[in-house]
Parts: C-alpha cells; sequence; structure tokens
C-alpha cells in the first residue's frame, strides 16, 4: 500500500510543505523542539530503537510522548550499507523500517514507551502491520545499552502474555542503523492526510500517556483557605496582617524540626536556621532556598520594608532585615507564626518531610 502510495505522497507533500510549512509547524512546536533541544544539552538522553511497520505513523506515535525528545526514521538490522527505500522494499537487504527514539528517562520510562510500542502494532503479526507487507515491516525493539536488554526482554515477555498466539517481535541489540532519505522524515508531519497504519486515536492516547506530574504543594483558593484557617492565620496569611510579639505559636519554639507554609504544606525553613532575635516572633537567617519564597517592597504604615511571601502560596509570611547574625549571613527573616507549621524532626518522614532530614545535621 505505502509503495503504490509513495510517488503520490512524496510530490503532494513537497507542494503542501513548500505552501504551508508555517501552518505545520506551530509556534507551540517552535517551543517545544526548544525545549527539548535544552534537555538534550543537559541531561542524560537514552536512545531505544521501535520498528513497527511503516516506521511515518510510528515515528509520529512516538512524536507525542512527553519525555520523547527526538526522533529519527530509518533502516535498521540489515546486511548492506547505506541502503535507499527502493533497496530496502527489494526485500534483499534484511533491514527493517525503525524509528530512533531519543528520551528523557527523567521524564519517561522505557517501560512505559514499550508500553505504548505494543499498542501500535499486532505483535503476532509477521511480516506484516496494517495494509503493509515483507520483511522490512517486521516488529522488534533494538537496543544500543546493555542495560536495556533486560527490561526489553523482561517487557515484551510480560505483554506477550496477554495474547493468544506467540508474540514475533525481535529483541535484539542493534547491528546498524541508517538514516532513510529526508522525505521520510516526519512525514506525517508534511502529510496529514499521509497513509498511516495507526489508528489516528492512538496518536490522542500518546499525547495523554505521560502527563505532568500534578505539583505537590498547590495553592488553594479562598473559600478553601476560609474554612482551612484560623481566623489569625487567614489575617495574616491573606490580608498581610501581622500577629503580637511573643504571642503566638513559634517564637519562642527551639525544637529540631522544619517550618511549612500553612496554606499549602510546602517547606520554607529549617530550625537550624533559627535563632533567637528578641524580636518576639520566629527568626531565620535564610529560607531553606531561596527559590520557595518571593521579596517585595512594602512602603505600608509609613515604613519602607521588604516583604516575604510564599512563592507557591502566595502567602504573606512576614518581612526580612539586615540586622540578622553577621555569622549567619546578617539577615533576619522576622516571620509570623500564623503563616506557618512546624512539624517536629520525629514526624517529618512519616509526613513526608523525610527527604529534609539531612538539612538537621549539625555541621
Amino acid at each position: 500500500m505505502k509503495n503504490i502510495l509513495i510517488v503520490l505522497g512524496v510530490v503532494l507533500g513537497i507542494a503542501v510543505f513548500a505552501a504551508k510549512s508555517g501552518l505545520f509547524h506551530s509556534k507551540a512546536k517552535v517551543v517545544t523542539e526548544n525545549q527539548n533541544r535544552k534537555i538534550m544539552d543537559n541531561t542524560n538522553i537514552r536512545e531505544i530503537y521501535f520498528a513497527g511497520g511503516c516506521f511515518w505513523g510510528t515515528e509520529h506515535f512516538f512524536q507525542q510522548i512527553r519525555g520523547v525528545v527526538a526522533t529519527e526514521v530509518g533502516y535498521a538490522n540489515g546486511k548492506t550499507i547505506n541502503p535507499t527505500y527502493e533497496q530496502v522494499v527489494s526485500h534483499t537487504t534484511g533491514f527493517a523500517e525503525t524509528v530512533k527514539v531519543k528520551y528523557d528517562p527523567e521524564q519517561v520510562d522505557l517501560k512505559l514507551l514499550i508500553d505504548l510500542y505494543f499498542k501500535t502494532i499486532d505483535p503476532t503479526s509477521l511480516n506484516k502491520q496494517g495494509n503493509d507487507r515483507g520483511d522490512q515491516y517486521r516488529t522488534g525493539i533494538y537496543y544500543t545499552d546493555k542495560k536495556d536488554e533486560d527490561v526489553v526482554k523482561s517487557e515484551v515477555e510480560k505483554l506477550a502474555k496477554n495474547y493468544s498466539k506467540p508474540v514475533v517481535v525481535e529483541t535484539i541489540a542493534l547491528k546498524n542503523f541508517y538514516k532513510a532519505e529526508d522525505y521520510h522524515q516526519e512525514y506525517l508531519d508534511k502529510n496529514p492526510g499521509g497513509y498511516c497504519h495507526i489508528e489516528p486515536g492512538l496518536f490522542e492516547m500518546a499525547k495523554n500517556a505521560n502527563p505532568l506530574p500534578k505539583p505537590k504543594y498547590q495553592k488553594q483558593d479562598q473559600k478553601a483557605l476560609k474554612e482551612k484557617l484560623s481566623p489569625i492565620q487567614y489575617q495574616v496569611t491573606q490580608e498581610n496582617g501581622t500577629e503580637r510579639p511573643f504571642q503566638n505559636e513559634y517564637w519562642d519554639e527551639f525544637r529540631e524540626g522544619i517550618y511549612v507554609d500553612i496554606t499549602t504544606g510546602e517547606p520554607l525553613f529549617i530550625s537550624t536556621d533559627k535563632f533567637e532575635s528578641g524580636c518576639g516572633w520566629p527568626s531565620f537567617s535564610k529560607p531553606i532556598t531561596k527559590k520557595l519564597i518571593d521579596e517585595k517592597l512594602d512602603k505600608t504604615f509609613g515604613m519602607t520594608r521588604v516583604e516575604v511571601r510564599s512563592k507557591t502560596g502566595d502567602a504573606h509570611l512576614g518581612h526580612v532585615f539586615n540586622d540578622g547574625p553577621q555569622d549567619k549571613g546578617g539577615l533576619r527573616y522576622c516571620i509570623n507564626s500564623a503563616s506557618l507549621k512546624f512539624i517536629p524532626k520525629d514526624e517529618m518522614d512519616k509526613k513526608g518531610y523525610g527527604e529534609y532530614l539531612p538539612l538537621l545535621e549539625k555541621k
């Protein structure tokens, strides 16, 4: 089928691409490509190779998955050097149409890629996917890193249990791979109506298969905060109020532990940075990290001060002054107890703050 359509596809593809390429390469795609380029520059990118029938659809499918940062179609595991498409379809070279998939393992797991790949093929069909016939359309997962061998083989064996017929997906090391001609690259982007053996709904499924994890800490709406917080907590965090000195919960609290945003639970301060300032409010030399707070100029009440707010919750915390201990950096974060919740050291792990325990180690 693809052989019949390829001449028309190439001609139409060149014409459409030349005339309307701006429509197919949207601003969103440019942004994604820039993000992927940064990812590839800064992380340990891995690669795996999938043969799943016609490589046009297989490439387009993997491009939808979050964490896949680059793809390239080509010919894998054959007997000659630098084959052409015409040579591959002659059934004399032994090559399989294959997609090189580069992915960020911090965003997407190889096991998920394999599971999704299985949804695009009939793994029991030998040398045939959709309308395509021939050994170049055989299925396979080819690895370049020995560490991936066990994962690939075990995942395929596990998935094979779901089929009554033998699974014929190859799971072997990559022997060779040659990039296919340019007109094959990102073919379905250039030719949206082009032939594809993969059911269109699977592309949408791939887009949603690996969603971004929900943030651990999220800002709540005013109604929820009104129900959750005490009157003084609401007044301080949402109305920029100030509690009374020496008459608040944590001004004289010096147990080991962590102080979190009362509105979101996000960690803000650690007890090892707390000190007695004599002001009547909890005082810290610094937050756990500056990324957790915003500092804003505050000219209310005829004074010029620097307000401190939580980054995620946007809750008013207090103010920062430059009269803190010099041996601790010279700053004093004067924070309202009503904006904080204290988690003692012995409860931190149980309440989800175990990763911060090393910060309590005495230096």
